[in-house]
């Protein structure tokens, strides 16, 4: 198996290297229940917002599922405690490198050229055909992830329900999604549905600092609130120096209804044509996910908590001068303009330079 380009690039272990679940227990006794009762679902949903945990809980699941010795209940019997397999058990280690038979998982990972893909081809799915009708090769479970199955085409998709109509006794599939309302009805009905929530900011922010022990107790705290409740989303902030494009940010938005044109530039300069390939992608998000955040709390009538000093009054500045519908209709352009541009590899300059232009036509 291939791993993706961007699990070599990244800081933190990938899903099948991680042993550990937070903030996710809820959602793990509910597959520890269904197992537990002998007529465990054949295919399983688990859906939520990206980085909280989803494909970890999978590989979890798929361990402990292939480790039969690590299924016993707790000191009187029944239900195991948890789903965990032991780092050092050979079912952890056999998963971890890809070579478990019994395992198969599906990625986008890289084409023949050793570029990035940007979906999963039906051909992929037609391996998993076959591999789920095969039988275990150590007598117990078959276990099948898709990760994520958003990023299926539509042959891929009507090749999977092949699978889903007709399921083979013993194989167990483990669709990952972030967004399962993009998917399929007839695939979203033939699963069992486990969605997960965003992690308590305490958990994120308790990670984060595991994994970054060199930053400051205020800007794990920041990141962590940027995060949204997604560990993988303050990962990749950390990582990518969120924290600075997010203080930029709030100081240009902070000099509407006139924007600091020399700084808008700089910022332009920065984020479309930097050294750091993701700033664009980063700052981008941050900005869509900033625009929601103030949208959403003109909608209910609660400020939002801040991240910075001062973000609060301007977002209420902003919401005083325009109707809530027109800044609705903003947030949705801007999020076109940078799907637009990512998808057509479209000048990023240009695109920050038109979003933060349509920023100030609108602005009070």
């Amino acid at each position: 198996m291939k791993k993706d380009a961007k699990d070599e690039e990244a800081a933190w272990p990938h899903p099948r290297l991680t042993a550990d679940l937070r903030g996710q227990s809820a959602a793990e006794t509910v597959l520890l229940r269904a197992h537990a009762s002998g007529r465990l679902p054949h295919a399983w949903l688990l859906s939520g917002p990206r980085g909280v945990g989803k494909a970890t809980l999978a590989y979890r699941f798929a361990r402990f599922l292939l480790a039969p010795d690590c299924q016993g209940g707790g000191l009187f019997g029944g239900v195991p405690e948890s789903l965990e397999v032991a780092p050092s058990h050979p079912v952890f280690r056999r998963v971890g490198a890809g070579g478990h038979a019994d395992l198969m998982t599906l990625e986008r990972g890289v084409d023949d050229k050793g570029k990035p893909r940007s979906v999963i081809p039906v051909d992929d799915v037609r391996r998993l055909l076959s591999f789920a009708r095969m039988t275990a090769g150590e007598g117990g479970w078959r276990v099948a992830i898709v990760d994520a199955v958003d990023e299926m085409n539509r042959n891929a998709s009507n090749a999977l329900l092949k699978v889903l109509e007709e399921p083979p006794p013993q194989c167990v599939l483990l669709l990952v999604s972030h967004a399962p309302g993009s998917l399929l009805a007839t695939i979203r009905s033939r699963c069992c549905q486990l969605p997960l929530g965003p992690l308590e900011e305490a958990a994120v922010a308790e990670l984060l600092a595991q994994h970054h022990p060199e930053l400051e107790a205020g800007e794990v705290a920041a990141l962590a609130r940027l995060a949204d409740g997604s560990i993988g989303r303050a990962l990749a902030l950390a990582d990518h120096g969120g924290l600075d494009l997010y203080r930029e940010l709030i100081e240009l938005l902070g000099t509407l209804p006139r924007l600091d044109v020399a700084r808008l530039h700089r910022l332009a300069e920065k984020w479309g044509q930097g050294r750091d390939p993701e700033a664009f992608r980063t700052g981008m998000e941050l900005l869509i996910w900033w625009l929601g955040r103030f949208i959403r709390a003109g909608s209910t009538g609660r400020p939002a908590p801040e991240v910075l000093a001062g973000e609060g009054a301007l977002a209420a500045r902003l919401l005083a001068g325009r109707p809530l519908a027109q800044w609705l209709g903003l947030w949705e352009k801007i999020s076109r303009l940078f799907a637009r541009t990512e998808a057509a590899n479209l000048d990023r300059k240009q695109a920050v330079l038109s979003a933060f232009l349509d920023l100030e036509t609108a602005a009070p």
